[in-house]
């Protein structure tokens, strides 16, 4: 490995995964790695990979097909979800030489330090149950906004989802640690910070307070500070503009969470909740903890406190069993709801998920079918939201980076924004009228 100078990255899935390969990309830069675009020739590829549908693992393959066409003789290293939940699969891939699951990627300096090309794939990965450490990571110079990951794992175990079983048991940052992370890049010159988590709105941070407090005779005392609290302390931070919560599930995001973002400065009038149905039937089948009700009810008290919120939702559909009239009902739900976007997915069968036993499947043609409504929909959502804001003037934090002449940047309420690029704008929150 004494050769080896240069390393090339590619993230799958979602904004934790980029928090992570950034984190990743540093650590190895600060062993006197060079940092390559992917497109290029590197001596490491590092693919981090995401498994909660099945064209994430397509992809991950296709990769590696692309680095063995171009550069056969460089080490491959697959780490992410899809490695700790099928590293034999990944290893029998030709041209992987390194796979880590979940409790080793951030020991890659380590395994490359005794990797060569042309020996047999190395594997190291180990039970889920086993993974309990809580490793911080953010993202910077990538983009003009920051990931940083506060929460990582998850407790719940929704029946169509790998992730617990790709990332282990919920568990958390400390919240002075988060601090240092978001006092760390500031220093950088970033202005908005997307904290992200697995299940964000279970961070618990437990302290111990038995060195303050009589230790009688319960033995140790100690408290749990939750997801509220940590946005009370970073609220007060200086050097950071603007925070922003990347999703949030419904159970989770309590009153208290919608009025103090309604009265904060800071915390972006912006939510992502998981919503998955409209049918309280099918989210019982998902193992879902709300029900629609619940989630209307969420939307109601954001909307009468932030009418100018976005507010983004996830949906599944085709999940097994799903009917017409079942879809029907998720559709009407949401085309009556006050939201601004949908990301929509189409159930894709994932090994070892309780909803491989729930019959009948649904066709794939008409899983894709509803895709498209809902994708329809979501676009008409978008429009008419941005529409309601016509004319007002918001804060728009554009990009550090344009395409094409162009350049774009989020209002805080998640209006895209893009117009010709001024490079006095770069990185800059700019007063804009709509």
């Amino acid at each position: 490995m004494s050769t080896t100078k240069s390393v090339a990255f590619h993230t799958l899935g979602c904004k934790l995964n980029y928090s992570e390969t950034s984190t990743l990309s540093r650590m190895l830069e600060s062993e006197g790695f060079e940092k390559k675009e992917f497109d290029d020739f590197a001596d490491v590829y590092v693919i981090n990979t995401c498994s909660v549908t099945e064209n994430a693992d397509k992809e991950c393959r296709h990769l590696v097909r692309r680095i063995q066409r171009k550069a056969p003789e460089s080490l491959v290293v697959i780490t992410g979800c899809y490695a700790q939940l099928k590293p034999k699969e990944i290893a029998e891939i030709p041209g992987v030489d390194l796979v880590l699951g979940a409790a080793e990627k951030f020991n890659i300096v380590a395994h490359l330090k005794e990797l060569s090309k042309g020996d047999a794939t190395k594997i190291c990965s180990c039970d889920i149950e086993e993974v309990n450490n809580f490793h911080s990571s953010f993202s910077v110079v990538d983009r003009t906004r920051t990931f940083l990951k506060v929460q990582d794992g998850c407790d719940y175990n929704c029946s169509f989802c790998t992730i617990p079983m790709a990332r282990g048991k919920s568990r958390s940052n400390s919240i002075e640690n988060v601090l240092q992370n978001a006092n760390e890049i500031a220093k950088n010159g970033v202005k908005e910070i997307v904290l992200t988590g697995v299940n964000l709105g279970d961070f618990r941070d437990e302290i111990d307070l038995t060195p303050t407090l009589s230790r009688g005779e319960g033995g140790a005392i100690s408290q749990n500070r939750n997801f509220f609290q940590l946005l009370q302390e970073l609220d007060k931070i200086n050097g950071i503009e603007r925070f922003r919560i990347s999703s949030i599930e419904p159970n989770l995001l309590t009153n208290e969470i919608i009025e103090f973002v309604a009265n904060s400065k800071k915390i972006m009038p912006h939510f992502h909740i998981p919503l998955q149905s409209g049918s309280n039937k099918i989210l019982g089948l998902m193992r879902r903890r709300y029900k629609r009700e619940l989630y209307a009810e969420r939307v109601g008290l954001i909307k009468t406190l932030m009418p100018h919120c976005a507010i983004g939702a996830d949906v599944i559909v085709g999940f097994p069993s799903e009917t017409g009239e079942d879809f029907k009902e998720t559709f009407d739900f949401l085309h009556a709801l006050d939201i601004s976007y949908l990301h929509v997915f189409t159930y894709s069968e994932r090994d070892n998920t309780k909803a491989l036993e729930i019959k009948p499947a649904v066709p794939m043609n008409v899983r894709h079918e509803r895709n498209k409504t809902l994708r329809n929909l979501s676009y008409m959502k978008m429009q008419h939201f941005t529409q309601l804001h016509a004319g007002e003037t918001r804060k728009v934090l554009f990009e550090k980076f344009s395409n094409n002449d162009m350049m774009e940047g989020y209002t805080d309420n998640y209006i895209r924004i893009t117009t010709p690029h001024r490079k006095e704008w770069s990185n800059e929150i700019v007063d804009w009228k709509l």
